[in-house]
């Protein structure tokens, strides 16, 4: 399996952007100590702070499965926070990572070409 790109983004539901902080500085925390094949978990912000994006890296399916689990407990109370433009995984993904992901507002996308 290769490594695998995640990119979301979220625009903050009104009054909610200190809690996401809060919120994503715990799962910061939990990526560094916890995740064994995180590569790259970068969040940026828009000047005005309305919206973020969510740069994710990971070594293969099952280091993102690990990631999920990990973090998993954050998922609904940062989901209250915002509401979700759009998510993406780029990579091939396996039959786990795609059972994981088939309820969710994630779209998967292969490779087709690449340098």
């Amino acid at each position: 399996m290769s490594e695998l790109l995640g990119i979301a983004r979220f625009k903050f539901h009104k009054g909610k952007v200190a809690e996401f902080k809060r919120l994503s500085a715990q799962a910061m925390e939990i990526v560094r100590t916890k995740d064994s094949g995180t590569l790259q978990y970068d969040i940026y912000l828009n000047d005005d702070e309305s919206e973020c994006m969510v740069i994710e890296r990971y070594r293969d399916s099952e280091a993102l499965i690990e990631h999920f689990e990990n973090v998993g407990e954050l998922f609904e109370p940062i989901f209250a926070t915002v509401s979700v433009v759009h998510g993406e995984v780029l990579g091939e993904v396996s039959a786990a990572l795609r059972a994981n992901l088939a309820d969710s507002p994630v779209q998967l996308f292969r490779p087709h070409q690449s340098m």
